[in-house]
């Protein structure tokens, strides 16, 4: 069974994300083994330099590093910068690392100001949900349901249509 983390920076705050975060988990529980790593969030003050901004980042980015190391993980860094696909072209990504051997799927969701440019260029595929701009929060839910309905999909059930 392949191993799908979500590495993300910060919490969820409020309890209906909790909630809806843990629906998707339980759902996801019968397709693979779900980590959903919260590392913490990089401390700034309310406009922070460029200087701080990517001091941040790279904080980040050292906090993430032990996760996306292996020749069996794959990583995905979601970015604004990021292709676009549809559901069934994120299903069959999830079926093909299966097949190509990989273990791990890592989506990385980085903090507010993004992800560090050193963790992009580690990642083997840049993902972009969308051009609009979603809150981290909601953003991590919708990736949720995109990874179940991406299974859904490989099982050819009623789900998606």
């Amino acid at each position: 069974m392949i191993r799908i983390n979500l590495i993300t920076v910060g919490k969820l705050k409020e309890k209906y994300w909790r909630d809806a975060a843990a629906e998707y988990s339980k759902r996801l529980s019968a397709h693979c083994k779900l980590e959903i790593i919260e590392l913490p969030e990089s401390r700034l003050p309310d406009s922070p330099s460029e200087k701080e901004k990517l001091s941040a980042l790279d904080n980040e980015a050292a906090a993430m590093k032990k996760y996306l190391e292996g020749s069996s993980t794959y990583n995905i860094a979601m970015c604004i910068e990021g292709a676009q696909t549809d559901s069934e072209g994120l299903s069959k990504k999830l079926a093909e690392c299966g097949i190509k051997g990989y273990s791990t799927v890592n989506f990385i969701i980085g903090s507010s100001f993004g992800i560090a440019d050193s963790v992009k260029r580690q990642s083997d595929m840049k993902l972009s949900m969308s051009k609009l701009t979603f809150p981290h929060q909601l953003a991590r839910i919708m990736l949720l349901e995109q990874i179940y309905r991406g299974f859904q999909i490989a099982n050819n059930t009623k789900y998606h249509k």
